[in-house]
């Protein structure tokens, strides 16, 4: 698949620069000249990892690792945070995005807002550059905008779109699996609906467009792809935990990591749900759609 910041290392340094201020730089400058972690010190640093969108739970338990210890110094925080972070990317599972022979599905959710339309536009351009077949399921049906919007991505892409305006968004589901088969298309890239304010109704709306993909192509299902937008924080994780409850997700992308200084979402979402990240969107064009690295990403991070 596509590499991550080809080009040049500085530009993954460059994107990711303000979370590693908040999460890294910050906290670093305040602690390794300490010459011992005292309490005062223990508790500023866990106030800098809460603030920084690690997540209460994760930063209480790095900082309480830290106390009654002494193998640990506090001019060695910086690598006892690197290999943290890295294992709790590594344990939420590989960064490769899965793809076979055949027809391949991948189930976008998220909120509206978080970039899912614009995703789905760059991860067919994506698809379409490798010379593969794509169509995109417009699921979100009931919101005009986003069907509109999905079909100009689609034509900028030159991937196919299947789209019912008010239709059931399963049925439209159900129609792009039955042309994609007669078709041999090799990709379908779903759409799907976002109303997080009318909560039940989303959740049997995407439960009901999985069991059509789970009856019609049982095998074709490669990824249920979280969009997270980095400058969310912490109500990203919530987000993340709303949608599992609806549908087995296996992924994350994340959306707007590009100048964002929340990009610790990342390691939160990785730790509290043992999600991987597998894309990363960095700007407006089309190419700005990149494969997640963890090492890559922590050692930018740690720079």
């Amino acid at each position: 698949m596509f590499g991550f910041f080809k080009d040049k290392f500085n530009n993954l340094k460059e994107t990711v620069s303000n979370t590693a201020q908040v999460l890294v730089g910050n906290i670093v400058n305040s602690v390794e000249n300490e010459e011992e972690f005292s309490e005062f010190v223990l508790d500023d640093m866990e106030d800098m990892l809460i603030s920084a969108d690690l997540g209460v739970n994760y930063a209480s338990e790095l900082v309480d690792r830290l106390r009654n210890q002494t193998k640990i110094k506090p001019s060695e925080v910086k690598k006892y945070l690197k290999d943290e972070f890295l294992k709790v990317l590594k344990d939420a599972g590989g960064n490769k995005l899965k793809y076979t022979d055949g027809l391949n599905i991948y189930f976008i959710t998220g909120v509206n807002g978080a970039g899912k339309t614009t995703l789905i536009g760059k991860l067919a351009y994506k698809f379409k550059n490798e010379g593969k077949r794509v169509l995109i399921a417009a699921g979100d049906t009931f919101r005009a905008a986003a069907e509109e919007q999905l079909d100009i991505w689609s034509k900028r892409a030159g991937a196919d779109i299947v789209r019912r305006d008010k239709a059931d968004p399963a049925s439209v589901v159900y129609e792009a699996i039955e042309k994609a088969s007669k078709e041999n298309y090799d990709v379908i890239l779903v759409d799907t609906a976002g109303r997080l304010q009318n909560k039940f109704n989303l959740m049997e709306e995407l439960k009901k467009i999985k069991s059509v993909i789970d009856k019609k192509a049982p095998d074709a299902l490669r990824e249920c792809i979280l969009v997270l937008d980095a400058n969310t924080g912490q109500n990203g994780l919530q987000q993340a935990k709303v949608f599992t409850e609806a549908v087995n997700l296996t992924s994350v992308a994340l959306t707007k990591l590009d100048g964002s200084a929340k990009g610790a979402i990342i390691l939160a979402v990785a730790r509290e749900l043992k999600l991987p990240v597998k894309l990363v969107g960095v700007g407006e064009k089309m190419e700005d759609l990149k494969a997640f690295n963890s090492e890559e990403f922590i050692e930018a991070l740690f720079e």
